[in-house]
């Protein structure tokens, strides 16, 4: 009986952790996610005040966003500890992905909508953020902890 108890009490310590750390991975990656989406905005706002078409400013802000996000997310956010190559070629392998559908759902919104590209910009950066960080924690840098959480309960 002793020895179930001690095993409970080991077993919810061990699901407040994981909590705690689901819980600063969310609030680190909602910081730099804010950060990454100020250097997006800073660069796409910069290009369109020089009147560069608001697809490739799109594109630009993109880049300069990624390689930010990528330092970040992998440093910060994740604590990620594998190969930062491999990483780096996922982490923009499926960032490109989320590049396609933000110049697609940009296009739409301001050549079909005819909403001012300032405002689509706006509104398409949601839906960015929140499929961006799916794929980070899904298929770029979470397969670390699910190994680490995996070894933990074993």
């Amino acid at each position: 009986m002793k020895v179930q108890e001690d095993s409970n009490i080991q077993q919810k310590s061990q699901n407040r952790q994981t909590l705690y750390q689901k819980l600063k991975e969310l609030f680190t990656y909602g910081i730099g996610g804010v950060l990454t989406t100020l250097v997006n905005y800073l660069i796409y706002f910069g290009l369109e005040f020089l009147r560069v078409d608001y697809l490739w400013a799109n594109t630009l802000a993109w880049a300069g966003a990624v390689l930010f996000a990528f330092f970040i997310n992998r440093k910060w956010v994740f604590a990620s500890q594998g190969s930062w190559k491999k990483e780096f070629i996922a982490f923009t392998g499926m960032r490109f992905i989320t590049l396609g559908v933000e110049n697609l759902l940009l296009y739409l919104l301001v050549e079909q909508l005819c909403l001012l590209s300032g405002i689509s910009k706006i509104l398409v950066s949601v839906v960015t953020v929140l499929a961006n960080y799916v794929i980070c924690q899904k298929h770029i840098f979470g397969h670390q902890n699910r190994q680490k959480e995996k070894l933990q309960t074993e």
